[in-house]
């Protein structure tokens, strides 16, 4: 999926630092995504979580709080209350581009923050957390205790967390201390979606049963079952964002048509791996890449099994049209083409195809069939080869009889 930069200024006036997630085609919805403590936007979880959204048709901003990552600011000096208000924040440079979030998403600490974020953000339709403590005070237990110690006698220490160091003050204990978040939940009056692990390490499953029975409904639970409280694993994050995408499907609005394009076919680099694309054809989009092996993600099919799948699709439909027109009582065909290269031959290129087909035919009718499959257009094409027009530069096409861009 395209990211792109996407940096807007807070109400501190610090310049925060983010990352949106582009559908590949049609926008069901914008998401803000909140990280976990002390993380940043490019955190692992952050980063599969938010593409596998987006891959879904909800696109998400994903950023650094104050004092992380690459946003300016003093972290040690921000406390939750400063990350709330990053989030509120984020959700009007969204606004004011175009993009209003809808959904909330909240990992670890970043859970807390958006269910206090909510109240201030009426446009939110849906909030789901994982991994989310109750008690925002939670995060102090990431302290080293005679750093603790010593910042809220001194004023400000340093305390390593997560193995780095931070120079934290002592009104950044406080205010994690001053939070009501059991207030905050029964008022949140949204839906809200639980997810944790029962054997979170850092978050303990207790967590999650007191958010539930202090919130209102409707509310929604969903074990992670397995998962560390980073969600390191692929698989893990991948099932957390599938079923965020699940559920949101109650509250968000229907998925719209993609605009057709253009082009019979467009196909853009996302910057994601070497090879992967966003294709769009006729109103389809989706992914191409390459495979692991050659230096891709293996994201998507390869520009020749694109080639085949247009040959397979070409004899399908031959082949259904021809049953009709004969009307003959064919339930289901189904085809399967494979491409390889033969070197030292004239036409390297060799393609193969199996159809299968379901009906109460007999033996000549299915014959008959399996022969039309050489009729197909793109067959033929393959066969026969094709002429090209020199590749022209820039985006636009020449206006047409008939097309408006005439005047």
């Amino acid at each position: 999926m395209p990211t792109r930069p996407f940096d807007f200024v807070n109400s501190s006036g610090d310049r925060l630092s983010g990352r949106l997630e582009f559908p590949v085609g049609s926008t069901r919805a914008w998401a803000l995504f909140a990280h976990c403590f002390t993380c940043g936007k490019d955190n692992i979880a952050a980063v599969r979580i938010s593409r596998r959204l987006a891959g879904a048709g909800i696109g998400v901003l994903r950023f650094d709080f104050t004092g992380l990552g690459a946003s300016e600011g003093d972290f040690g000096a921000s406390g939750f209350s400063h990350n709330v208000q990053d989030l509120v924040d984020a959700a009007g440079a969204m606004t004011a581009a175009g993009m209003p979030p809808m959904l909330l998403v909240g990992h670890s600490l970043g859970g807390a923050a958006v269910v206090a974020a909510a109240g201030s953000l009426p446009g939110i339709h849906a909030v789901a957390t994982i991994a989310a403590p109750f008690d925002v005070e939670h995060a102090l237990h990431q302290f080293d205790p005679e750093g603790l110690a010593r910042v809220e006698r001194d004023g400000s220490g340093v305390v390593p967390i997560g193995n780095r160091p931070f120079t934290v003050r002592r009104e950044f204990v406080q205010n994690l201390r001053e939070q009501d978040q059991g207030a905050r939940l029964a008022a949140l009056k949204r839906p809200l979606l639980l997810m944790h692990s029962p054997i979170d390490q850092v978050v303990g499953i207790d967590n999650v049963t007191s958010i539930y029975l202090a919130a209102k409904h409707p509310k929604s639970f969903v074990s992670l079952d397995g998962a560390d409280h980073l969600l390191s694993g692929a698989r893990d994050a991948d099932f957390a964002a599938d079923m965020i995408t699940a559920w949101a499907g109650r509250y968000l609005p229907g998925t719209p048509p993609t605009a057709a394009t253009r082009f019979d076919a467009e196909a853009e680099e996302t910057r994601l791996g070497k090879f992967q694309l966003a294709m769009r054809a006729g109103k389809a989009a989706f992914i191409a890449d390459e495979p692991e092996s050659v230096g891709g993600l293996g994201s998507g099919p390869t520009p020749f099994n694109l080639l085949s799948a247009a040959l397979a699709a070409c004899t399908t439909m031959t082949l259904r049209l021809y049953a009709d027109r004969k009307g003959w009582a064919v339930d289901r065909i189904r085809t399967g083409v494979t491409h390889r290269k033969e070197a030292g031959i004239e036409k390297p290129d060799l393609f193969s195809r199996r159809v299968e087909i379901e009906g109460t035919i007999d033996a000549v009718q299915h014959a008959e069939l399996i022969a039309v499959a050489d009729r197909c257009p793109v067959h033929r094409t393959l066969e026969t080869g094709s002429r090209f027009e020199a590749t022209e530069a820039g985006w636009d096409l020449p206006a047409t009889e008939g097309d408006p861009a005439r005047g």
